[in-house]
């Protein structure tokens, strides 16, 4: 399957919660390397299906941290071991804690970064490409990348998280992205057959 060309701000699709993933197996396994080509080709971390145009509870991460090494079915494991990783309808558990501030961008945003809030770190109970189920705790660049798509999944984007600061300084490039995406959208549908 070809790389899935990533949906940028101003795309209904990326503001509307994902179904729960149904079937398992080869074929979703061939999306998700396709999601992982997309990603990689943008020079991404991580990215949901939303971004895509599927509007699915489905993302890819590849996050090679070893200074926050996860633990997955209760097992620490280095990052290099099970990444990159398909998380099929992820709950994601954020332990209480205090927050900190990193800067954050989004491959549905380019060339747009903001400070975004976030506690270091994350459970994660999801399914993978087979449907096997799977717990994941992490730390770190994972957790916040997980978080983040896992926002995705649930029509949450990163500028809803953004600071209001940044919100604020971003509000002129987000609002130009925007309109950009809508008349590009507009113009396809008209030709559309």
């Amino acid at each position: 399957m070809a790389a899935h060309p990533i949906r940028r701000y101003g795309d209904p699709v990326l503001r509307t919660k994902g179904e729960p993933v149904r079937e398992f197996g080869p074929a979703l396994r061939t999306l998700g390397n396709a999601m992982l080509d997309s990603m990689r080709a943008a020079k991404g971390i991580g990215l949901a299906g939303p971004q895509v145009g599927l509007a699915l509870q489905l993302f890819v991460v590849d996050v090679h941290d070893e200074d926050h090494r996860p633990t997955l079915d209760g097992k620490v494991v280095d990052p290099d071991e099970i990444m990159p990783m398909l998380f099929a309808n992820a709950t994601v558990t954020v332990p209480a804690g205090e927050g900190e501030i990193y800067t954050e961008g989004c491959l549905s945003f380019p060339g747009i970064t903001g400070d975004v809030e976030r506690v270091e770190q994350a459970i994660v109970q999801f399914r993978d490409a087979d449907g096997a189920p799977h717990t994941l705790e992490c730390r770190g660049l994972l957790a916040r990348c997980v978080q983040h798509e896992h926002d995705h999944c649930q029509g949450v984007l990163f500028i809803d998280r953004m600071t209001r600061a940044h919100q604020l300084l971003t509000a002129t490039k987000v609002k130009k992205l925007q309109r950009a995406t809508a008349a590009e959208l507009k113009a396809a549908r008209k030709k559309a057959p």
